[in-house]
């Protein structure tokens, strides 16, 4: 289950977040930067506004690595009451100093590191601080950006890069989440991922984060990411999955009803990538086209938003996860997989899938498939099999 989290300013979007449907609320103050903090007494005043009905995060502002300041502003912050402090790690030499100055108070309070994709994209970097926090005590870590006018966390790191951030934090038995600038069309290709909670601010506020939320902007939102069925008392159950499906007056079978149908397609998508069945080709890239055409459901009314829409990007997401995981050795076990990811969706019920290598000869050689979804197909599915692989018993 993948919760949303919303930030806000004081005690008065604080409760307009929790009546909009916020799963965790979030104090900061968006105009002094990434983790702007807000003055503690604010904080508290929030919390005692929320009165419990969500858990509440807040910041401690982007302060210098220097773990006594570090250590101090996330102590300040505990006292306000919130159940998590967020803790920004701006690459620096004395990081893993400053997460170990954060231990004492990990035993006492959720502690959450954060990290930021436009400033450090370096795999490896992030990792030794993810273990550094796990021996620290945290409750969780999460990655978000720091110049909001630097682009889109996907801007930033593309979903094979955040997949791996994802496993590693759960590896070490992390809470994670993803921020940065999010945008509505970003929430369907994230929550494959499975990430505990998406962070959200200006998409909260029509784009302009400085701005007040904004209700009709909060629950398009809301309603793209599933509600946790602990906070929606009474809510009737469904056996859709909503990390996959918001259900907007879908009802038609499209094997009965053709006019059911819409087609969304992927064409001339080309990847280098490790394919082939001989030995020398193991040694190389080789440059590979993808032309997928996907048959899904269309909403019984007129498209207004993307709630209403099976995107583009879960094919190309997907086709990426699929290969950076592995040597594939031949083109219809590729065309296969991507068969089986995108029918995992519930709006699917075909696909056409073309692969085409085409640094073998003079034009292309490749293999074409059509695969239909199954009748009896369950509907709760994940789109990213291979990311879900790694998840433990308790789901994450």
């Amino acid at each position: 289950m993948t919760l949303m989290l919303a930030s806000v300013t004081g005690p008065e979007e604080a409760e307009a977040a929790v009546t909009l449907g916020a799963d965790i609320v979030d104090l900061k103050d968006p105009a002094r930067g990434a983790l702007g903090a807000l003055a503690p007494d604010v904080v508290r005043a929030a919390v005692q506004t929320i009165a419990g009905r969500r858990p509440a995060s807040a910041v401690t502002g982007d302060l210098p690595m220097e773990p006594a300041t570090i250590a101090a502003a996330a102590a300040a912050m505990a006292e306000t009451g919130v159940q998590f402090v967020k803790v920004g790690l701006f690459p620096h030499a004395r990081r893993e100093e400053c997460i170990g100055a954060l231990a004492s108070l990990a035993r006492a309070t959720k502690v959450v590191g954060v990290m930021f994709a436009d400033l450090e994209p370096d795999e490896s970097t992030r990792r030794a601080s993810i273990a550094a926090m796990r021996a620290a005590g945290f409750a969780g870590a999460m990655l978000d950006t720091a110049r909001k006018g630097a682009g889109r966390l996907l801007d930033n790191l593309d979903i094979p890069a955040l997949a791996g951030f994802v496993d590693a934090c759960h590896a070490d038995d992390l809470l994670v989440g993803l921020a940065g600038a999010l945008e509505p069309p970003d929430i369907p290709r994230l929550l494959p991922l499975s990430a505990d909670y998406l962070g959200f601010r200006g998409a909260l506020c029509a784009g302009d984060r400085a701005g007040p939320l904004d209700p009709a902007a909060f629950r398009l939102v809301r309603e793209l990411i599933p509600p946790m069925p602990a906070l929606d008392a009474g809510a009737a159950e469904t056996s859709v999955d909503y990390r996959l499906l918001a259900a907007r007056g879908y009802s038609l079978d499209p094997r009965k009803d053709e006019a059911a149908r819409n087609r969304i397609f992927v064409r001339d998508f080309v990847l280098p990538i490790r394919v082939g069945a001989y030995a020398h080709e193991r040694d190389k890239l080789q440059r590979v086209r993808f032309n997928i055409e996907v048959d899904v459901l269309r909403p019984a009314h007129p498209t207004a938003d993307m709630r209403d829409v099976f995107s583009y990007d879960l094919i190309t997401d997907g086709i990426r996860m699929i290969v950076a995981q592995e040597h594939i050795a031949l083109l219809e076990t590729l065309a296969e997989r991507i068969a089986a990811l995108v029918l995992a969706h519930p709006w699917v019920s075909a696909a056409i899938v073309r692969v085409e290598k085409l640094d073998i000869v003079p034009g292309s050689v490749g293999v074409e498939i059509r695969r239909e979804r199954p009748t009896e197909m369950a509907n709760v599915h994940h789109l990213y099999p291979i990311a879900a692989a790694g998840t433990d018993k308790t789901g994450r």
